[in-house]
């Protein structure tokens, strides 16, 4: 899916409040990097077959919809993270924040800090 629609990040969502997030990076981590290659096992090959749960980022730090961009560049820049789900009110996901679209957005003048 993170190279079918090019996203690095996924919420997982459950009873419609996030859950967590899955990255692409962390997909990367719990996959063999023998998968594909001459030297697959049945063990490496077993990787593809993780679920969810087991490579979710849980409890993510989260942003209400009226946090300012600077709130959200202090929390990266505080914490090893990519990606701020965006909730409302009670929790529910309604998108995301990522370094990658603050300096989108900076180039391209939308936002100033």
């Amino acid at each position: 899916m993170f190279e079918r629609i090019n996203i690095h990040h996924l919420l997982v969502i459950e009873s419609n409040i996030v859950f967590g997030v899955v990255s692409d990076r962390d997909l990367y981590k719990a996959l063999s990097p023998n998968i594909g290659t001459k030297t697959e096992t049945p063990k490496d090959a077993a990787t593809l077959n993780k679920r969810v749960h087991q490579i979710v980022s849980r409890r993510p730090i989260v942003l209400p919809s009226n946090a300012t961009i600077e709130e959200a560049v202090y929390i990266f820049n505080t914490h090893s993270i990519s990606c701020i789900p965006i909730v409302d009110h009670a929790m529910r996901p309604i998108g995301i924040i990522t370094t990658r679209s603050i300096l989108k957005a900076l180039s391209e003048k939308k936002i100033a800090l």
